[in-house]
């Protein structure tokens, strides 16, 4: 095959979830409805805790950062398969693919280390609930966020460089629906040992720690709720970590979805749906399961509208 360097390249196609004419309407209004729905959805939970003042909690804070990250995650790869299901397109520039990997690295990231702050939240919360106030203080979540952000940033930084080094081939079929690293690194001509040694230690590290810490918030959670004397005490204590629970399950199921299904199958469409949910799905339920089982947030959103 004929080698091109990475400057050279014009464009990768991005194969999508299906090549049928027939279906291709079908697939823009589903994916046009999902993401309408987690652009509103998210915009309600951000306006209803900045517009409600006795939402102004740590809790809320770290939500409202999520619902962000969820926003701007969907952002990143819905639009532009909506705009090439419309011109009935497959292409995507060198530099839009890379900077979508980018984000895509940026916003994942994000959501992992905020699921994490906000476990922490809910442990100091139900296993030190009188020091709560004086733990989780204004500077303490705001450094949480500051720091998720710089680590997320230099992760994504990272990787985008390491493919900048890269050279390709002819063969700029990716088949998904936006650009993974690990689909854009396989189109690859050169040598990627040190990228893939560096996705599997990196994903290793800032996806195992956070998972380790949320692991052990809830350890401790569980331990504290179930030496507590009064039923009602237990039951208040599990509603408030429940959505929260729900969401972890969510985002942590669909990935592992991901990687086992990468490692077990060859088929790139059953690939690519499975990156679907762990994209598209998540952002789109998590409003619904914090507004479904929050009683504050019920009532904020009922101000509101």
């Amino acid at each position: 095959m004929e080698t091109k360097n990475q400057t050279d390249i014009a464009e990768f196609l991005l194969l999508g979830l299906s090549e049928d004419p027939e279906e291709q309407p079908l697939l823009f209004g589903l994916f046009l409805t999902i993401y309408l729905v987690t652009a509103l959805g998210n915009l309600l939970i951000m306006l209803a805790i900045g517009s409600d003042s006795h939402l102004h909690t740590p809790m809320y804070f770290f939500l409202s950062h999520l619902s962000f990250t969820d926003l701007c995650f969907s952002t990143t790869t819905v639009p532009k398969m909506l705009v090439n299901i419309e011109r009935r397109s497959k292409s995507i520039s060198y530099t839009g693919c890379l900077t979508q990997v980018c984000f895509v690295l940026l916003f994942a990231g994000l959501e992992n280390f905020l699921l994490a702050a906000m476990a922490y939240d809910r442990y100091v919360a139900i296993c030190h609930p009188l020091r709560y106030v004086v733990i989780m203080n204004p500077c303490l979540c705001g450094l949480l966020i500051l720091l998720s952000l710089v680590i997320s940033s230099a992760d994504a930084l990272l990787h985008t460089l390491m493919v900048f080094r890269l050279s390709f081939c002819t063969e700029l079929e990716i088949p998904h629906f936006f650009c993974e690293l690990d689909q854009v690194i396989k189109v690859a001509c050169s040598d990627t040992l040190i990228n893939n040694i560096l996705v599997y230690l990196v994903t290793s590290i800032l996806g195992g720690v956070p998972l380790l810490g949320i692991i052990f918030s809830y350890t401790q959670i569980v331990s504290s709720i179930l030496r507590m004397p009064s039923a009602g005490g237990k039951y208040k204590a599990f509603s408030t970590c429940g959505s929260h629970l729900s969401v972890v399950s969510l985002f942590y199921g669909t990935a592992f979805g991901v990687y086992i299904s990468s490692a077990l199958t060859h088929s790139s469409k059953e690939t690519a749906i499975a990156s679907l949910m762990y994209t598209v799905v998540p952002p789109m339920l998590n409003p619904f399961i914090y507004s479904l089982r929050n009683r504050d947030m019920k009532q904020a959103l009922r101000k509101l509208i």
